[in-house]
């Protein structure tokens, strides 16, 4: 059985991927610091995921750091014509692991050239400007200055797009000014719903959204009704939470992660599930026990 048409592809930058990529935080070590591992394991997880049409992969040079991207570059280099490797900068790894904010324009342009050597790219394909701020869900603030750094090495012809994670609608706005935004990765999925809004709004603009944590990160999605639901539809409850994503918004891209070949295929599977009206009325119902808002309430 063929995944139905609107779960299969999205224009992304100046490509069209498959809605199912790979994210790849979970390759580096304990806490995404440090060596995997088993490096061996980390290249087939790769390998196997453009072997099966992933073709959008979400990385960062903090993951280890350094050491996720130069898995890439062992792994994938030289790179498919049609493989769309997206990066993240705005954040560095202190000599702890700790998570700090690195955000001026020097900083910027330090992690871009970090991301290309690492890569053993000329060019990045989408480099997301990711706000680190203390808490999961985004915060305002301004975003001009780094955004128009981005912006200059674009105009260098470092970058090709510009993309941002962990924003808000009025940063989203402010960022459009400046240029042009290929994608917005923020916090979402099926209980976590707080986006609800820019992903329509961003839908309606054919801009992807890419959820970070798409089954819910550190907190999997959990509940005896998904549990249920996937048990009817031979699936498994994360293959549900992942099918709703793709049934929710046809810009939705996603970029779940794993270290497992095995569980990797799982989540690749999620474009065979098929939801039917009844079963989103469900799983929204799932949303609204976790305390979540169903989109159009």
């Amino acid at each position: 059985m063929n995944a139905p048409d609107s779960h299969r592809t999205f224009p992304l930058g100046d490509r069209t991927v498959n809605r199912i990529g790979y994210g790849t935080m979970q390759l580096a070590g304990p806490h995404v610091f440090g060596p995997p591992k088993d490096r061996e394991a980390a290249i087939a997880v790769l390998r196997t995921a453009v072997e099966n049409g992933v073709n959008h992969i979400d990385t960062a040079d903090f993951y280890g750091p350094h050491i996720t991207n130069q898995i890439v570059r062992e792994a994938l280099h030289p790179y498919a014509s049609d493989l769309t490797l997206v990066t993240k900068v705005g954040v560095r790894r202190d000599a702890q692991g700790a998570w700090l904010a690195a955000a001026s324009p020097e900083a910027l342009r330090q992690a871009v050239h970090d991301n290309l050597r690492n890569l053993g790219l000329e060019a990045l394909d989408v480099v997301n400007f990711r706000v680190m701020i203390d808490t999961m869900g985004p915060k305002e603030g301004s975003i001009e200055e780094p955004v128009a750094a981005l912006a200059a090495l674009q105009k260098e012809g470092l970058v090709r797009h510009i993309g941002l994670s962990n924003v808000t609608p009025t940063q989203l706005a402010q960022a459009m000014r400046i240029a042009t935004v290929a994608c917005v990765q923020n916090h979402y999925n099926l209980v976590h719903r707080a986006d609800d809004a820019m992903v329509d709004l961003l839908a309606r603009s054919g801009i992807p959204y890419v959820p970070f944590f798409p089954l819910g990160g550190f907190t999997p999605v959990q509940s005896t009704a998904l549990s249920e639901i996937a048990l009817r539809l031979g699936a498994t409850p994360l293959q549900v939470a992942l099918a709703w994503l793709l049934k929710r918004s046809p810009n939705i891209l996603l970029i779940p992660g794993t270290s497992s070949v095995a569980h990797l295929r799982q989540n690749l599977a999620a474009a065979y599930v098929q939801l039917s009206d009844d079963v989103v009325r469900e799983l929204d119902g799932v949303a609204a026990q976790a305390g979540a808002r169903p989109a159009g309430h």
